[in-house]
């Protein structure tokens, strides 16, 4: 018997990446949705991480007749009353592409006060079965928006530019973390890592 797939709803090459990644250790098959044929786009209307990750991953797990995973998330500023938050994507426009992004990270990191540069990543993880049932999951890291850029951008991932770890003094870059630092702090791995005994209890379902 072949193993059971899992739909993964991202077009975000960052995302694909590091879901697939920290799914790699589940006897899954995972689709990315260009593998399952599948273009179609849903509106990010949501007023939380967990309204836009539960809306995403039903549309597909119904689309694709698969169970089908999503994230949502984003940077939560505490000085910008944690801005942009849900708006992450969207935050100026929503043809704004990731040099725009850069662009605006680099005014607001240099406006912030020494004081009031705390933020924080969060994700957001739906799991959604073809029947309409859902369940989400929610991780975060904490640390502070850099005055400087960390030398390259992580596809995908712009906001990672200026965001910095204090614990460790080290940018949170896949380049600037060795790969065990990256799977200890990486907030979207704690969300799918929390996900995983109902991935689990999936696999162990009769077919």
């Amino acid at each position: 018997m072949g193993k059971k797939k899992l739909l993964i709803a991202s077009r975000n090459v960052g995302k694909l990446q590091e879901l697939s990644s920290f799914l790699s250790d589940l006897p899954l098959k995972l689709l990315s949705l260009s593998d399952v044929g599948i273009s179609d786009d849903v509106e990010e209307d949501g007023e939380t991480y967990e309204d836009n990750a539960k809306k995403k991953a039903l549309f597909y797990a119904k689309k694709s007749g698969l169970p089908t995973i999503a994230d949502d998330g984003g940077l939560e500023i505490e000085a910008l009353n944690n801005a942009p938050g849900v708006r992450s994507r969207r935050w100026i426009g929503e043809h704004a592409t990731e040099e725009d992004l850069v662009a605006h990270m680099k005014k607001i990191a240099a406006e912030l006060p020494d004081t009031k540069r705390q933020a924080r990543f969060v994700s957001v993880i739906a799991f959604a079965l073809p029947s309409g049932q859902v369940f989400t999951t929610r991780g975060q890291i904490d640390g502070v928006i850099a005055k400087e850029p960390f030398s390259s951008v992580s596809k995908g991932l712009p906001y990672r530019l200026y965001f910095y770890l204090p614990d460790l003094q080290k940018y949170y870059h896949e380049k600037a973390l060795t790969k065990e630092e990256m799977q200890l702090v990486n907030h979207r791995r704690k969300s799918v890592e929390a996900m995983k005994p109902r991935l689990k209890q999936y696999l162990s379902d009769s077919d």
